[in-house]
């Protein structure tokens, strides 16, 4: 079977007068979802750390998209401070926003913190999601829906409430990961118990393995080491325009009106995550831990 486009998932939907918000919108999985999305006549705002690659995205997609209504807001995940900044530009641009696809991440990445402290992979694809979103709550619709990109990378590791941080333990880059990943679907499961009575949904996606920059910290033997399995499990790697597929699906898709706080891959409800990465008591303590990081 062949793996659909972001832009096969979109055929036809008409999002005229909705808001999506795409952070990691420069490149990659980010800017092909931007590019979909705007074509169905939405207004997306898109948000990365690099100005300049945000101009050039936004530039390219006005080629490609006739009408595109387009706006870009600097974001930089790794600094609580300047997500709160880039919060209130971005609903100063969107006082009612309907998708927010919390798309940017950092994958293997050397030891390191961010501005305030967090483990780098932990802070940038949790903690700075978790505070972004916070900070836009009041501005989601009442149909609104959250993505949080997560990956299969979940399955290296649960996370460690007590040591999230990696103060109390040697560093591990492939385990930092799982952890981070492990946290983004935990973070759609509380975010779906917490809102699907207002009709806001949230969902967690695997997008694939993807030819992406995501992959510049991967060595040969890193890439070997994920991709060593038998044939039958071969890793397909997908372009960006597939692996965008899932997470536009999430945000488009009339067969998850009535499905939240669940992981997707394929452009399909996933029935096997790692239970630890689904477990509502799990999720509910990582909320906690992430409220007090990021007060």
């Amino acid at each position: 079977m062949s793996t659909p486009t972001a832009a096969q998932v979109v055929d036809g939907v008409d999002l005229t007068g909705k808001t999506c918000v795409i952070t990691g919108a420069s490149s990659g999985l980010g800017r092909e979802s931007a590019r979909a999305l705007a074509s169905t006549g939405a207004h997306v705002i898109l948000t990365a750390r690099n100005p300049e690659a945000l101009q050039q995205t936004s530039q390219a997609i006005n080629a490609d998209v006739r009408g595109a209504r387009i706006s870009t807001v600097r974001i930089d995940l790794t600094s609580l401070s300047g997500i709160a900044a880039a919060a209130e530009e971005i609903r100063a641009a969107a006082p009612v926003i309907n998708i927010l696809l919390n798309n940017a991440g950092v994958m293997f990445t050397p030891f390191g913190r961010t501005d305030d402290g967090f483990e780098m992979q932990f802070g940038t694809n949790h903690l700075g999601h978790f505070a972004l979103t916070q900070r836009l709550l009041p501005s989601l619709s009442d149909d609104a829906r959250i993505i949080n990109v997560s990956s299969e990378g979940h399955r290296l590791s649960d996370i460690d409430l007590d040591d999230p941080n990696w103060q109390h333990r040697e560093y591990d880059k492939f385990v930092a990961y799982g952890a981070a990943k492990t946290a983004n679907i935990l973070h759609a499961v509380e975010l779906d118990r917490r809102l699907r009575n207002n009709g806001i949904r949230a969902y967690a996606v695997h997008p694939g393995m993807v030819a992406t920059n995501l992959m510049r910290h991967m060595s040969r033997d890193d890439v070997k080491t994920m991709t060593s399995r038998p044939r039958e499990q071969a890793i397909e790697v997908l372009t960006p325009e597939e692996g965008a597929a899932t997470q536009v699906w999430a945000a488009v898709s009339p067969q998850l009106a009535n499905t939240g706080g669940v992981y997707l891959a394929d452009c399909a409800v996933r029935t096997d995550p790692a239970p630890y990465a689904v477990d509502p008591a799990r999720a509910e303590s990582l909320w906690a831990l992430s409220e007090s990081l990021t007060d």
